[in-house]
């Protein structure tokens, strides 16, 4: 009903406007200026003081109109008045209309208009907040894609929540999205995988062998070359070390990456695409992509090596493709992974989510989009920032159990899911994270995700209690709201299809977790001021229907994030 309500003021004002200009009450304008009028805005108040909806074209249009601001909001709000039957904006659903300040033009809607906020809600339940606003487009959301040669970190934790949530929020918002995850069994850590399993392996079975700075220390290595023992024994001790370290590498590298889906089945997360690096070199599309921005004439050849113009697209430096001993950088392989999404697949926008040392990392890689022609509008890169982990004020490295720096399955084992895919999401991706993990777990209104998730338990055992069908509760003309924490609450529940569409558009599902916290609070302040049981019958049935409708956003949002809305607690 807000966005609704907001177009039907837009309209109203634009009709109006015109109307003036047509009775020469307003300058005659020609369409250019006429339209850069008409380009105001509505905007809900943040203080309800100031209306529930408010319009600044009187200030917008001073100049062009040569006219005080308050003197063109007094002729459009005259002009509302004096013809409320031409305009979109129905009469019954505004109360009073006002001017503020030095032109504002504020608009404060009747409790009809309320009444109706709830009655959409329960209407339209589970798809309350849905939208058309992707128009169907395909998105590709790769996150997390921690490489498959170790444990995923806390980094991986909160890419993975944000990721999710964002697919989720996106698809609400009327998208076609898949989640995708890059698996990184080509290149350079590949290689460093197989030489410490090759030097484990011979280690396990009595060879002296020394692990190298660079290689891979931790126990999981140990424990795959046992395994790999107990399966094989020494068959693989005298065959050549290639032979050796591919036989290794491809028993090992698939318990890795079913450990990957495994712990992100437990922290809710399932994807569409598990995406293989090896498959852009077994297809030749990394050779081809090198062929094709050859042909295209951005390349050229310097010191035996070939280079990517990629100052020409605004990267600082131009980039090596090529080495000059023959053998491809890294970007090469991640150009034609990008080139597969946009072009070879046909996403219409591809979402990266990066840790904060990525920053780099965008502008050569729109520079290389760009230079094969495509749109880099089409490429969305979400870059994180750090996570700390939080005890008693201070800052945890270290899990209490194994003594070594906390993963996502450890942290899961102390942490519930729902506090943690709702906490990582607490912030915007861009802004630094500390998360507490005493208040993770605390059972009080301090914790943000359980004071969110006791509203919906105590909404459903007030229905319990009074032996409610929350599926039979209506608003109709009966319906009676009369106090400001009401209309508070309700104001608030009409604002989630904008808080949807918002969050999709700037690609922040932290708005989400903002807006249910909020939704919460004003759920419990109405609760505290405003008796359901023991009142007269007309208001205890307005007041479960606005309590159902709070629910029902609550669970919505939730939903969205794959957080819990209990019953009970």
């Amino acid at each position: 009903m807000t966005l609704q309500t907001k177009s039907k003021i837009k309209e109203t004002i634009d009709f109006t406007v015109g109307r003036l200009i047509g009775a020469e009450e307003l300058p005659k304008l020609d369409d250019l200026l006429l339209s850069e009028i008409l380009s105001f805005s509505v905007e809900t108040p943040a203080n309800s003081a100031n209306g529930d909806f408010s319009c600044n074209v009187a200030l917008i249009s001073s100049k062009r109109l040569k006219m005080p601001p308050r003197k063109i909001a007094e002729l459009i709000v005259e002009g509302i008045k004096t013809n409320p039957d031409s305009y979109s904006l129905s009469s019954t659903d505004v109360k009073k209309i006002e001017i503020a300040g030095p032109g504002f033009i504020n608009f404060f809607m009747s409790d009809e208009w309320y009444a109706k906020a709830v009655s959409t809600v329960l209407k339209e339940a589970d798809d309350y907040g849905k939208s058309d606003f992707g128009d169907g487009k395909r998105v590709l959301l790769e996150f997390v894609s921690a490489n498959p040669t170790g444990p995923m970190h806390i980094g991986n934790a909160r890419g993975g929540a944000l990721g999710d949530c964002l697919a989720s929020l996106l698809q609400f918002a009327g998208y076609n999205v898949e989640r995708e995850f890059y698996v990184n069994d080509a290149g350079n850590q590949i290689e460093k995988f197989g030489l410490s399993l090759d030097i484990r392996y011979r280690q396990e079975l009595g060879e002296s062998a020394e692990m190298p700075e660079e290689a891979y220390k931790g126990e999981d290595i140990i424990a795959h070359a046992k395994n790999f023992i107990a399966i094989h024994g020494d068959k693989y001790l005298h065959t050549d070390e290639t032979t050796r370290k591919e036989a290794l590498v491809n028993y090992a590298l698939p318990v890795n990456i079913q450990a990957l889906k495994d712990d992100l089945a437990k922290y809710r997360i399932e994807y569409d695409n598990w995406f293989r690096e090896s498959s852009l070199h077994e297809n030749n599309a990394v050779g081809k992509i090198i062929e094709m921005l050859k042909e295209k004439g951005q390349t050229y050849e310097q010191d035996g090596a070939i280079w990517l113009k990629s100052t020409e697209y605004g990267d600082e430096k131009d980039r090596v493709l090529v080495r000059s001993n023959g053998v491809v950088t890294y970007i090469v392989p991640d150009i034609a992974y990008h080139y597969n999404k946009l072009v070879e697949r046909g996403f219409d926008i591809a979402i990266d989510i990066f840790g904060a040392d990525h920053h780099g990392y965008m502008p050569r890689m729109n520079a290389a989009m760009s230079a094969l022609g495509i749109d880099t509008s089409r490429l969305k890169m979400i870059i994180m920032q750090m996570v700390r982990l939080v005890r008693a004020g201070e800052a945890v490295k270290l899990s209490k159990r194994s003594g070594k720096a906390i993963t996502l399955t450890t942290l899961l084992d102390e942490v519930p899911v729902d506090a943690a895919r709702f906490f990582f999401n607490l912030r915007d991706a861009n802004t630094h994270l500390d998360f507490d993990l005493d208040l993770a777990i605390e059972e009080t209104s301090k914790n943000p995700v359980y004071y969110v998730q006791y509203a919906h338990a105590r909404i459903k055992s007030v229905m319990r209690q009074l032996e409610v069908d929350s599926g039979q509760l209506r608003v109709d003309s009966q319906t009676i709201y009369t106090e400001p924490a009401e209309f508070e609450l309700i104001r608030k529940l009409s604002l989630f299809p904008e808080e949807i569409t918002e969050a999709a558009r700037n690609f922040d599902p932290s708005r989400l977790t903002r807006y249910t916290t909020e939704t919460a609070q004003l759920f419990h302040k109405f609760y505290d001021c405003c008796r359901v049981k023991g009142e007269a019958a007309e208001v205890m049935q307005s007041r479960l229907a606005l309590m159902e409708a709070t629910g029902a956003v609550i669970r919505n949002a939730l939903g969205i994030m794959k957080v819990n809305a209990p019953d009970k607690m």
